[in-house]
């Protein structure tokens, strides 16, 4: 029965093969693989609309300088009257009212296009109480801009089929922006009126504003502010940065430029969030390795904009790039990030990036890190409370990244929710609406299609280690909880790529094992019977039939002889080389320190700390489940490496953030039973000095650092370990950290419920409206 079910996950496992073969999934990651490669980004028609404004130098403003931009406006008009980006939902956006105003402008300037400007004046007039009204998400600016534009238009002579009051009301939105932007004399307030200098006009110092010009000759990479300056003041490489624009956009322009960098590490970002980004390590890694040439060299595209620069700083490090947190010292202090335009803006999506940054710390000397974190949680937690316009996708992410740090969660678990909640529509909101990605559609339908594989292949290994349970008479040991589903969900929420399937069933058959022994040992055996296992373990093959102490002593026994004696033969193909004796050694010593701890536990004995951590780190069960599964992750591991310091140092940081965490949740329950742990050991030798609360605030705080630790060993470049081996001890630090960060997940039968249906049972549940993307999705 065992091969029939080897034999169905095969077949499962050929069948997605074959789909992810398919044409229509060939096209869908061609698709994605040029957008990342080449970022195609959106025109957009406001900030057009003010390139076609400018007029041609010399000559006397009568001819525009950009001719072809006044044709591109005449020739993207939608039916409706209006100008921008076309949406699903029938709704008006403020932005379309900005991009529809900003184009009429626009022909109206060079008197072009009678029936277009007839037609937008329209569209206007008809959509105006949307302008006013508080509950739409208005577009940065919007409040002075759309004004501005308003009042130049009625300086143009345009007859726009507006009430008097609607008017006024408009004009007035304006005077309230500029009264607060009076009283407010910071830097940042500075930066946002030069950022939103089309809608001021002859209001502004120009030569304040072009302060704020940059290298490559813009403001702030924005084509509509740029294009503002140069109708007020002619300046040489703010001319030649709007001619690379139209040159290369043919005609349009899109609404930041360049935003190339921003465009592909959000798509890696998004990719490695939804689990598919192992279909594109190639174009990922050329990606990359440019990211951080820019990054050494301090480019202005990376350093200047906060949310590309703290993205760069996240995904580069994580990925095992050598990047220093003091190069975000521009920021460390929310004093001075408060006095940028993200800061001014309160912008939440710049705000998220700097947290989720500043959590990807190595040292506990990363003061720069520590500063970021501390500030930027707050404010983001300010957020949650007062924010009621924003879009619902951000709030959401700031929500579950305040209560589950990345080094918290099951990587199927994120990918399920990122899939689930995933915003197809990508649309980003700045002084207009823009698509940075426009290959949402192909990214959604590979991921939900690879997720849904996935399960199958899931609940097909889970069934084959239910019926290994029972053909090894585990199910009969009645001292002991049954986690079979429990100890696969690790596996399988971590180390879920397909071809995984030997790492997965290694991880969760010793997974079980381990469990059993360990609540034999606590619970179940009496001292003859533990030792009669040690010794059998000892014996391995020279064992005999009439040597076991009690029936469970023998199942215990045999569970562990053929499942490790198969791993092993199995292993030792694979690394070509014999590693079973490995696998045997790593048994007998978590057996016999198990056993040293029993032995205090029976005689009363309270070691010193040092005494219980160099025990409890091996004793914590977790080296027969993760050193045989690392065999199986597709890399070389020598008898060298295994055996030299760097991995015994892997394994000593995992296994002491592991073990801590389990004292801290556990330490109730254990006291009930009259066992000792990191917790009252520490309140014990403090004679009296330290609380057990005290006792617990100076274990996490050991935890953060043996987390830093270990993290920076993972992300180590020169390591001798193979970086998907390094994983495995980071996955189960993750595991670690989930299982206990409220409770004792696997002491509570109901705590992990809902998760193991979330990754092995339940459907995706699509938060999408889009019936023809549905209707694909199915086919």
């Amino acid at each position: 029965m065992n091969m029939c079910l080897l034999l169905k996950i095969a077949n499962v496992e050929r069948t997605f093969v074959g789909e992810n073969a398919s044409p229509q999934n060939m096209e869908r990651k061609a698709r994605i693989k040029k957008q990342l490669l080449e970022p195609k980004l959106s025109p957009s028609s406001y900030d057009t609309a003010w390139v076609a404004m400018v007029p041609l130098p010399g000559s006397s403003q009568e001819v525009p300088c950009f001719p072809q931009c006044v044709e591109w406006i005449l020739q993207n008009q939608h039916t409706n009257g209006s100008w921008g980006l076309a949406h699903m939902d029938s709704g008006v956006k403020k932005a379309t009212l900005s991009s529809t105003l900003a184009c009429v402008l626009a022909l109206q300037r060079w008197n072009v296009g009678r029936e277009h400007i007839r037609r937008g004046i329209h569209f206007i007039g008809k959509h105006v109480s949307v302008v006013m009204d508080e509950h739409i998400a208005s577009p940065t600016g919007f409040n002075i801009i759309f004004p501005g534009m308003l009042s130049l238009a009625m300086g143009m002579g345009l007859q726009i089929l507006i009430r008097q009051a609607d008017v006024d009301g408009i004009l007035h939105l304006r005077e309230m922006e500029l009264e607060r932007l009076a009283a407010d004399k910071s830097f940042g307030s500075k930066a946002y009126m030069a950022y939103v200098a089309e809608g001021l006009g002859n209001l502004l110092d120009w030569n304040e504003v072009m302060k704020f010009q940059r290298r490559n000759g813009s403001l702030f990479n924005s084509p509509s502010s740029t294009a503002a300056a140069l109708i007020q003041n002619y300046d040489d490489k703010t001319l030649q940065y709007l001619n690379l624009l139209v040159s290369k956009f043919d005609g349009s322009v899109p609404t930041v430029y360049p935003i190339n960098i921003y465009c592909q590490l959000s798509m890696v970002d998004t990719l490695e969030k939804v689990g598919i980004s192992k279909y594109f390590s190639s174009e990922i890694k050329s990606i990359l390795d440019m990211t951080y040439s820019f990054w050494l060299r301090k480019d202005e595209e990376i350093i200047v904009d906060i949310s590309t620069c703290m993205m760069a700083f996240r995904i580069l490090r994580m990925n095992g790039y050598d990047v220093s947190s003091d190069d975000l010292s521009h920021v460390d202090e929310a004093f001075i990030f408060n006095n940028s335009l993200e800061g001014y803006l309160n912008d939440t999506k710049s705000i998220l990036e700097l947290y989720k940054a500043s959590r990807v710390s190595l040292s506990e000397n990363e003061f720069v890190l520590n500063n970021i974190s501390c500030w930027s949680r707050n404010l983001l937690r300010e957020k949650l409370f007062h924010d009621g316009v924003q879009s619902s996708h951000v709030l959401t992410e700031v929500e579950y990244d305040l209560k589950f740090p990345f080094y918290a969660t099951m990587d199927r678990l994120d990918h399920k929710r990122n899939i689930e909640n995933f915003d197809l529509s990508g649309s980003q909101m700045l002084k207009t609406e823009h698509w940075p990605c426009c290959v949402n559609q192909d990214i959604l339908a590979l991921a939900a299609e690879d997720f849904t594989f996935s399960q199958s292949i899931y609940q097909g290994e889970l069934s084959l280690l239910e019926r290994w349970v029972k053909e090894n008479k585990l199910d009969q040991l009645l001292f002991a909880r049954q986690r079979t589903t429990y100890c696969y969900l690790a596996a399988a929420a971590t180390m879920f790529p397909h071809e995984l399937f030997d790492a997965r069933i290694s991880w969760a058959k010793n997974s079980i094992l381990v469990n059993l022994v360990d609540d034999f040992f606590d619970v179940a055996g009496s001292r003859e019977e533990l030792e009669n296992l040690v010794e059998l373990i000892e014996k391995w093959d020279e064992h005999s039939e009439d040597e076991f102490y009690s029936e469970e002593v023998k199942i215990l026994f045999y569970a562990i002889y053929t499942t490790t004696s198969r791993l092993g033969t199995m292993a030792s193909v694979v690394q070509k080389r014999d590693v079973k004796n490995h696998l045997v050694e790593i048994w007998l010593q978590l057996l016999r320190t198990m056993m040293t701890e029993a032995d205090w536990r029976m005689r009363q004995y309270v070691p010193t700390i040092e005494e219980y951590m160099e025990l409890a780190v091996v004793s914590f069960t977790v080296a027969p489940i993760l050193l045989p599964a690392s065999y199986f992750v597709g890399q070389t591991l020598s008898a060298c490496v295994v055996n030299g310091q760097e991995y015994n140092e892997l394994f000593r940081l995992m296994g002491t953030c592991c073990r801590l965490l389990n004292d801290i949740q556990g330490f109730e329950r254990e006291s009930s039973e009259g066992k000792l742990d990191s917790v009252s050991l520490r309140v014990i030798h403090s004679d009296g000095s330290m609380s057990i609360e005290a006792a617990k605030e100076s274990i996490r705080r050991s935890i953060a650092s043996c987390r830093k630790d270990l993290l920076s060993l993972v992300l180590k470049e020169d390591s001798v370990v193979p970086r998907a081996c390094r994983e495995l001890f980071w996955n189960m630090c993750k595991i670690c950290h989930l299982f206990y960060s409220h409770t004792d997940a696997f002491t509570s039968p109901s705590e992990m419920v809902t998760t193991v249906n979330a990754i092995i049972n339940e459907p995706l549940k699509l938060q999408i409206s889009n019936p023809s993307f549905v209707a694909q999705l199915e086919k």
